[in-house]
């Protein structure tokens, strides 16, 4: 048993050595998990970071490719591109002197993105994985009322849940509050984070305070970020660094969200961790994306199942 002053999640990862931080989702999500990697870095672990990508990957020419459907995205990959998410996380990374590859898996499948993490498993004999979603809908079980973009995280979490073999797989949470915009009900979230803490999967929250040198190397990150890819800045890890920033309410730091109302608040900046394949298990409708191949089969698997499902009625919060 953990003691209090231990954190849980840093408790799992204390003995592994060889750590992969991937972002579930696609986009920027993989900036999301940007603290937590520089923390593991910090006290001396290998750290690698992938993504489940939105960029035109295709293009990157055959030397890029450490493995079908796995791209290895440096400072200089694809300058023409204008959103290149990796490549920019790259090029941040390489300005402080950090390992600067981000890899990059193009938006397939379960079966091929499985393929793909278990080749870069073998290239850098990881032992332990933290899948990180900005926003919530990784924690969606499949009966709620809403499930927001669910199709790429959890393609994500079945991708990773049947690899055995690495002996630590995590997921962390952050931006409590960002997938109301796409119908998530946030009661619903802490009713399943209930759910999950009971089958103890749960490993706690913590935050991600800007005193701290991670939170101030995460602000610069999401700040270069948001120079670099003015035409599409992340509202996700916008609205995460203003609520690590102490801002609160309808925040603006971009266009994007005009004629929306944001609701900015320091339940943004924490981290909620949980066992993979203790979430994967609570999922109603993994197995039906289990045999996928492509994005779009995960996509009308996902739609099928909610057909028949009676749903979770949203709940509002009590106070």
């Amino acid at each position: 048993m953990t003691p209090l002053h231990s954190n849980p999640l840093f408790t799992r990862l204390a003995d592994a050595e060889r750590i992969l931080v991937a972002g579930a989702g696609g986009g920027f999500d993989i900036y999301s998990g940007l603290p937590l990697a520089l923390s593991l870095l910090h006290q001396g672990k290998q750290v690698h970071l992938a993504n489940l990508s939105f960029s035109a990957l295709e293009g990157l020419p055959t030397d890029d490719w450490a493995a079908p459907d796995l791209a290895a995205v440096t400072p200089g990959s694809a300058p023409h591109q204008s959103y290149f998410p990796e490549r920019t996380l790259a090029q941040w990374l390489h300005q402080h002197d950090y390992p600067s590859t981000v890899y990059a898996f193009p938006q397939t499948g379960v079966r091929p993105l499985r393929s793909a993490y278990e080749a870069l498993l073998d290239l850098h004999r990881i032992d332990a994985v933290v899948l990180v979603d900005g926003g919530t809908d990784i924690l969606m079980r499949g009966d709620e009322a809403g499930l927001g973009t669910p199709e790429e995280d959890l393609a994500s979490v079945a991708a990773l849940a049947a690899l055995d073999d690495v002996p630590t797989r995590l997921v962390v949470s952050v931006g409590f509050g960002v997938d109301a915009y796409h119908g998530v009900n946030h009661s619903h979230v802490l009713e399943n984070i209930a759910a999950l803490e009971r089958d103890g999967a749960y490993l706690g929250a913590f935050s991600i305070p800007r005193a701290t040198r991670e939170g101030a190397l995460y602000l610069d990150a999401v700040e270069h970020a948001q120079q670099h890819t003015p035409q599409h800045p992340s509202i996700v890890n916008g609205s995460i660094a203003a609520a690590v920033r102490g801002s609160f309410g309808d925040v603006r730091f971009t266009d994007r969200t005009r004629g929306s109302e944001l609701f900015v608040n320091p339940l943004m900046s924490l981290y909620f961790a949980f066992d993979l394949p203790g979430l994967a298990a609570r999922c109603l409708y993994l197995d039906r994306i289990e045999d996928t191949y492509l994005m779009r089969q995960v996509h009308s698997r996902i739609a099928e199942f909610r057909e028949s499902t009676v749903t979770r009625p949203p709940r509002s919060f009590p106070h």
